[in-house]
């Protein structure tokens, strides 16, 4: 086994030969993404429009001939990816929200429903993560 090298030398080795030198030569990229403990997205949405909810999609599968039309959307973005399921629960025992929308594999929660519910469920989630799951979040955004 060969001896361990520093951060700098790992770079200096890595970026210092020319590509010629590298070329036919096999060489494994590998990109890595660890996720944190953290809500980087938290959005209230106002009144939505028709264009909107059929773009997002919340129109076909389990919302087949709905009309959220002047529904509020709230979109919330978590790491890691499986906390969407626990979003997803304080959201909708936090009040008279409807889950537009969740995906366990990229993060992402969309909740339906009026402002004031949807305003609140959010809160409730932003509250939870930060003060009971100790995670870091972000503010609540809205347009």
């Amino acid at each position: 086994m060969g001896e361990r090298m520093t951060r700098e030398e790992f770079l200096e080795r890595v970026f210092s030969q020319r590509y010629e030198e590298l070329e036919g030569r096999e060489l494994r990229l590998v990109r890595v993404r660890v996720p944190g403990r953290e809500i980087s997205l938290a959005q209230l949405i106002g009144t939505s429009q028709r264009e909107l909810y059929q773009n997002l999609g919340l129109h076909i599968g389990t919302h087949l001939g709905e009309d959220h039309t002047g529904e509020t959307i709230g979109i919330l973005n978590l790491t890691p990816w499986e906390s969407t399921i626990a979003a997803a629960d304080v959201a909708m025992k936090s009040g008279q929200v409807e889950l537009g929308f969740l995906d366990r594999f990229s993060g992402t929660v969309i909740l339906l429903g009026s402002h004031a519910e949807v305003r609140s469920a959010l809160e409730q989630v932003l509250l939870y993560f930060r003060e009971e799951l100790h995670f870091n979040v972000c503010p609540l955004t809205e347009r």
